[in-house]
């Protein structure tokens, strides 16, 4: 049986400092699902999308990521709607565009950026963003000219803590030469380890790996036998092993999980309380390569 709390409580992941100085709880919130379909325009429900932002907190959350992009703006309003902001980390991006069609399209002009992150503090009712983050290099803008637009916004006082998303190791080098980078946001989980190294990199410098589709949607194809055997060990289930994978694999590791439902959210948060073995966690990395 279980011996997991019926509250989900998570700090029980422990504890991440971003640039050695801002707290958060290792297991941390997605909001892009909180948005319509396709992640444009607002829920049908947006009560509920607020009920879900508001009882990740109530759960010990206290880093929810977003985007400018996640609706567009939607994501941003409804967080600051659910009255979440103050009780957490909040960290979001700029430096993709929406097309109507669901394109996403990267962009990274410095002007634009500078833009952005006045349209991101109303949206989000703050004086300062807490984590901002360059969603995507733009093949159009060179990365060093984008990533300067970070570093003077952190020097203006508009941000507290500068991210990357989506960017290889020899990026993430170049940027820090700018700025001090406090996480890398990157796809990754136990059946996707494309990034490896950039997770190395991360962990020998005390960067934050934010891994983005920490669940694969559920698809966690030829691992999912592994993470089946080791669920019913536990009473638990494939995507709570998926994230306490992720959260026993590396101590810099910040999984993101995001749903709409109350119910997925109570499931992905009980995850922190679920501890594996050195031998599960080491069956699972195997059954991925």
């Amino acid at each position: 049986m279980t011996d997991r709390p019926d509250t989900p409580d998570a700090a029980a992941a422990g504890t991440f400092d971003l640039d050695g100085e801002t707290t958060v709880n290792r297991l941390g919130f997605g909001a892009m699902r909180l948005c319509g379909d396709d992640i444009i325009g607002a829920p049908d429900d947006e009560e509920n999308a607020r009920e879900v932002a508001r009882r990740a907190v109530e759960f010990g959350v206290d880093f929810v990521d977003t985007a400018d992009s996640y609706g567009p703006g939607t994501s941003e309003r409804l967080l600051r709607e659910a009255g979440v902001v103050g009780d957490a980390v909040i960290a979001t991006k700029a430096g993709l565009l929406r097309e109507a069609g669901g394109e996403w399209l990267p962009h990274g002009d410095p002007d634009y950026v500078r833009n952005q992150v006045l349209v991101s503090k109303d949206r989000l009712g703050v004086d300062t963003i807490d984590l901002y983050q360059f969603h995507r290099p733009d093949p159009d803008t060179p990365f060093a000219d984008s990533v300067t637009a970070f570093a003077e916004l952190k020097d203006e006082g508009h941000v507290e803590h500068v991210g990357l998303s989506n960017v290889t190791v020899e990026q993430l080098d170049e940027a820090r030469e700018q700025v001090a980078v406090a996480t890398v946001q990157n796809q990754y989980n136990v059946a996707n380890r494309e990034d490896g190294a950039l997770l190395r990199a991360c962990e020998d410098v005390g960067i934050g790996f934010v891994p983005w589709f920490p669940l694969a949607a559920g698809d966690l194809g030829g691992v999912a036998d592994a993470l089946d055997a080791v669920a019913v060990a536990h009473d638990a289930t494939r995507r709570q092993v998926a994230l306490a994978w992720l959260l026993a694999h590396s101590d810099v590791t910040i999984p993101i999980p995001g749903t709409a439902s109350v119910e997925h959210l109570r499931e992905n948060v009980a995850a922190a309380s679920l501890s594996l073995s050195d031998e599960e966690v080491a069956r699972l990395t195997e059954a991925g390569e």
